[in-house]
């Protein structure tokens, strides 16, 4: 019994970072085929992808509420499934920006910043699959590192991104919701990285 709940906490965080895959990609898949008429249609499937990811975050914290022993200490595992579940928020919030700015065109580096945010969402799913079995994983800390680096890509996209925007555009309040726009963009792959350095600390923490 106990090793099966021990997987529970395991597969609800991998559950959880596929919603956070999944509202990525519809993300991506919404600014890359931009309808502005059909943006509040978009917006309710975003928050479908959300409210799933909730409900497998209150059923974590449920079960965490009762249990007696833990694989990982309490505090990581509610840190780590508020942090995924930060995640899905932000890429929502990137959306609701686009809705309620009222965005008639994507910009095309704001496609290269959610390109990013794809592969990190990914990525992160897959140190998640591997922090299964922490103690034990040869590539946990190459996918770490990798989220990192990926990072530190959006991060450069942000800033050409950013300087690009005030030396092209000259309507002030297109480049005010561009620069809100593409910070949020950059704070879903700063979320990403938290996941990781979460994951990181954990590793440190039961070596």
């Amino acid at each position: 019994m106990a090793r099966r709940q021990d997987a529970f906490y395991f597969d609800t965080f991998i559950a959880c970072m596929d919603d956070s895959c999944k509202a990525a990609h519809l993300l991506n898949q919404c600014m890359r085929d931009f309808d502005p008429q059909r943006i509040q249609e978009k917006l309710g499937e975003m928050h479908a992808v959300e409210h799933a990811a909730d409900m497998k975050k209150h059923e974590l914290l449920n079960v965490l509420a009762k249990a007696f022993i833990t694989p990982i200490e309490r505090e990581d595992i509610l840190l780590l499934s508020q942090n995924i579940d930060e995640v899905t928020d932000k890429i929502e919030d990137v959306l609701l920006r686009l809705y309620c700015n009222n965005v008639q065109r994507i910009r095309p580096d704001a496609l290269k910043l959610s390109e990013v945010v794809i592969r990190c969402c990914e990525e992160a799913k897959s140190m998640l699959e591997e922090f299964t079995q922490f103690r034990h994983s040869k590539t946990l800390h190459g996918r770490i590192v990798h989220i990192n680096t990926m990072e530190e890509e959006a991060d450069e996209i942000f800033i050409s991104s950013l300087r690009s925007l005030h030396t092209t555009c000259s309507d002030p309040l297109e480049v005010i919701v561009w620069r809100e726009i593409y910070t949020y963009l950059e704070k879903c792959v700063d979320a990403c990285e938290h996941v990781a350095d979460i994951v990181e600390s954990v590793v440190m923490k039961n070596s």
